[in-house]
């Protein structure tokens, strides 16, 4: 059991708290809802691919191990720097970005992540469907958010690009 310093409870009187907001809001109205709408669903998918590949890194074995399991780090570096850059554009907008492992749980689109250890041909086409998946996401919210807000969409595009590198990266190793 966790210290009691480290506890949580998921019935957190969050109605204590008063929730700070921002004054001035770069992009307002429904074009504001829709791209944080859109811009969140991407985050949770950028924070459950980098917590999913963080569990093939652990758990990936056979031939060829090391250069998986390093790929993958690098793989979660940039899921983790994206997830980063897309929860700070929500706050930019205005509001509070959504990253609560309940939350992420709740609203990925990925599919979990196979229990136990895998073999590394299994691992290269598990990543490469996760990262389909974030990919085909992020690209959807791409075409979406365009006409609502052109600062998001570039910063989409841009997380969508390195995701794409990675994608061939790791489908090349599929036999």
């Amino acid at each position: 059991m966790r210290p009691a310093q480290f506890r949580t409870s998921s019935t957190v009187e969050e109605s204590k708290f008063e929730m700070a907001s921002l004054k001035r809001h770069v992009v307002d109205g429904k074009k504001r809802t829709e791209t944080i709408t859109l811009l969140q669903g991407c985050l949770a998918d950028l924070i459950d691919l980098a917590l999913q590949g963080k569990q093939a890194h652990w758990n990936v074995v056979g031939p060829n191990f090391r250069s998986m399991h390093l790929q993958l780090d690098e793989i979660i570096a940039l899921a983790r720097d994206a997830s980063d850059a897309v929860a700070e554009r929500i706050v930019t907008l205005g509001d509070p970005a959504e990253g609560r492992a309940s939350y992420v749980a709740e609203t990925t689109r990925l599919d979990a992540y196979p229990k136990g250890l895998q073999s590394v041909s299994d691992t290269v086409s598990l990543v490469a469907d996760r990262l389909m998946k974030v990919i085909a996401g992020l690209r959807e919210a791409i075409d979406a958010v365009g006409d609502l807000d052109p600062v998001s969409q570039d910063l989409l595009i841009a997380q969508a690009g390195g995701l794409e590198k990675y994608l061939w990266m790791v489908q090349a190793q599929e036999g």
